[in-house]
């Protein structure tokens, strides 16, 4: 089951121009900033900035993370569906597992089990 499409994740190249934008944007401080990841929580909504995202995972445009709760079963499923796996599983902290697929299309969708 999916709870909805709650995070968002910008590949950036300067962090701090970056910040400085998404502070304006937002008209908020982040609630997550260091050197790999700066993270904001607005309405419900997570926006995170990547500076790795280019880079180091290839990302070419910002990824839409769907929350879901049973991550490996929804990867299984949307295999079979056609998706192939971009980034396997993989803990980002406190127990959080994220995965981005690509659609037949070339889309990048990401899945996120708080």
């Amino acid at each position: 089951m999916t709870a909805g499409l709650h995070t968002i994740v910008y590949p950036v190249t300067d962090l701090v121009k970056a910040k400085t934008l998404f502070n304006a944007l937002l008209h908020a401080e982040p609630t997550i900033d260091t050197p790999h990841y700066v993270g904001y929580r607005i309405a419900g909504q997570d926006i995170a900035l990547d500076p790795n995202g280019h880079t180091g995972k290839g990302m070419t445009a910002p990824i839409g993370y769907w929350h879901v709760t049973d991550l490996h079963t929804h990867l299984t499923t949307l295999v079979a569906a056609g998706a192939t796996i971009t980034q396997p599983p993989t803990d980002v902290g406190n127990g959080k597992l994220i995965a981005t697929i690509t659609d037949p299309d070339g889309n990048q969708i990401g899945l996120l089990q708080p």
